[in-house]
């Protein structure tokens, strides 16, 4: 009924379909949540199964088909009911309880969408029984569970910082065995989410965006629960220790101590996993109180800085390991994927060379150009959060509430490039930029999509389909790059020539 005196019919959103209830967006999740942990019970990456060589060989083997049909059906659910309320939930405490029933089945669930975590576990297995894990792979270290770590990184040095090597050895002394290290592995993972799951309000409230919507991206989204839940992830903890650091530099700039104590957090992030490093120089922005200048900079970025430094002198002086970790991280880019945008555009320059009757040999060239791009475009990015913040008015309503959005944005944007040009890519690599997307008002369908694509790229047992289409997807996936780059590209308006 409508009329002068009729109350306005509230506005539908795009986004939540009024066909589609909270209620019905919650209880389709879980279902796909209970179907995900199904299939891991069938097929997932146990002990006692086998990486598969091939989808088909997959579906052919003893139930097979029932495993790929929950977990695609699983995978789908999940997925659509995480995009339904993309742009927001109906609030915080909604948003919250929602994610975290989805994330109550996959917590008994086996190891999910990657063997990842048998690679932590005799990583930890290496340092506890006095093996350097930056020296050797874990088959030579002698782990008495090799047969569970996927193949291509059983001779790979450990590619993770002192800290997280620690957690790893502290789960096995623990553990007793296997399944005792797995489930503390969860555990710290779960630990390293609820850290980020307690710092996202604040941050939220720091950046002028809405909670619930914040914490439905952040925290429902599947990659979440199947990579960082029941995969086991280190990426968790160092999200979770990464939002603590900037939350506490946001709320306390200028200040000594708790710039100390958040370059310390920041500095474990990195020494979990080094590519929270993209983050420090705007937290540096961050630490600045008052009006931008080369001094102020200096002096509180120099605090942050120390703490930084700090945390990675110490932890790396207590594990004994010291900086060993850092000639492992050329060895990730041994898996040579289309899924990256770099290598993707390396395969198809060298199936052109190809059809010429040559050998390019250019996935190394395109890496070692693409690692030069991402350098320039995180200057670029700092330079630009820098004259944004240095030219804001210096008032209540000026750079002192200009700051966190201009900081976390920026952040989001480097960790967003550093996803994108790096020589490889997983589907957990999605969860860094997402975490910071989520406190940015950036329309949520941009980085939502890509985000929900990844979630279909692995199977239960931590097949990555990506190995089984790779000339087709370089070729789509570099078709895709340049037109996003077309698309980029600044147009001159036309104007008539005058006569």
């Amino acid at each position: 009924m409508t009329g002068p005196g009729a109350a306005p019919a509230p506005p539908r959103s795009a986004a939540a379909p009024r066909s589609l209830t909270p209620r019905a967006v919650r209880y389709a999740g879980l279902t796909g949540a209970v179907l995900l942990t199904v299939a891991g019970y069938l097929g997932g990456a146990r002990p006692d199964i086998p990486l598969g060589a091939t989808p088909v060989s997959i579906w052919r083997s003893p139930g097979g088909p029932a495993t790929l049909t929950c977990w695609l059906l699983g995978t789908a659910l999940l997925v659509g009911a995480w995009w339904s309320l993309r742009e927001s939930a109906p609030s915080s405490r909604w948003a919250y309880v929602t994610a975290g029933l989805w994330s109550l089945p996959l917590l008994v669930a086996p190891p999910l969408g990657s063997r990842d975590v048998y690679s932590y576990a005799c990583q930890g297995w290496a340092y506890a029984h006095g093996v350097d894990p930056y020296a050797v792979g874990v088959a030579a270290a002698g782990c008495p569970w090799l047969e569970t770590v996927a193949p291509i990184w059983r001779d790979t040095p450990a590619p993770y910082g002192p800290v997280f090597v620690l957690l790893a050895a502290l789960a096995v002394k623990l553990g007793g065995g296997l399944t005792g290290t797995i489930v503390l592995l969860r555990v710290i993972a779960v630990a390293g989410l609820l850290l980020a799951a307690l710092c996202l309000p604040a941050l939220a409230r720091a950046a002028e965006v809405p909670t619930r919507r914040a914490a439905w991206l952040a925290l429902a989204a599947p990659l979440i629960g199947v990579h960082l839940v029941a995969g086991a992830h280190n990426d968790a903890v160092m999200l979770g220790l990464l939002l603590c650091g900037l939350l506490v530099v946001i709320r306390r700039p200028g200040r000594p101590p708790a710039l100390l104590l958040a370059g310390a957090l920041l500095g474990l992030a990195v020494t979990v996993k080094a590519s929270a490093v993209v983050v420090v120089p705007f937290a540096a922005l961050a630490a600045v109180h008052g009006r931008y200048s080369v001094r102020a900079l200096l002096r509180d970025g120099g605090w942050l800085a120390g703490g930084l430094l700090a945390a990675l002198v110490v932890t790396s002086a207590l594990s004994g390991l010291g900086f060993g970790w850092v000639g492992g991280l050329t060895r990730s880019g041994d898996s040579e994927q289309w899924t990256s945008p770099p290598t993707a555009v390396g395969f198809v320059v060298d199936y052109a060379g190809a059809l010429a009757g040559r050998d390019p040999g250019a996935v190394p060239v395109v890496r070692t150009v693409a690692l030069v791009l991402l350098a320039g475009v995180l200057v670029l990015l700092w330079w630009r959060a820098l004259r944004t913040l240095h030219d804001a008015p210096l008032r209540a309503a000026g750079v002192e509430a200009t700051r966190p959005r201009v900081v976390l944005h920026g952040a989001a944007l480097a960790l967003t490039a550093t996803v994108v040009l790096s020589p490889v890519f997983h589907p957990w690599y999605a969860t860094w930029p997402l975490a910071l997307l989520a406190l940015t008002p950036t329309r949520a369908t941009w980085f939502a999509l890509p985000a929900a694509t990844a979630a279909f790229l692995a199977l239960p047992d931590g097949t990555n389909l990506a190995r089984f289409t790779k000339a087709p997807g370089a070729v789509a996936m570099t078709a895709l790059l340049l037109a996003v780059l077309l698309r980029a590209l600044p147009r001159r308006p036309w104007r008539p020539r005058p006569r």
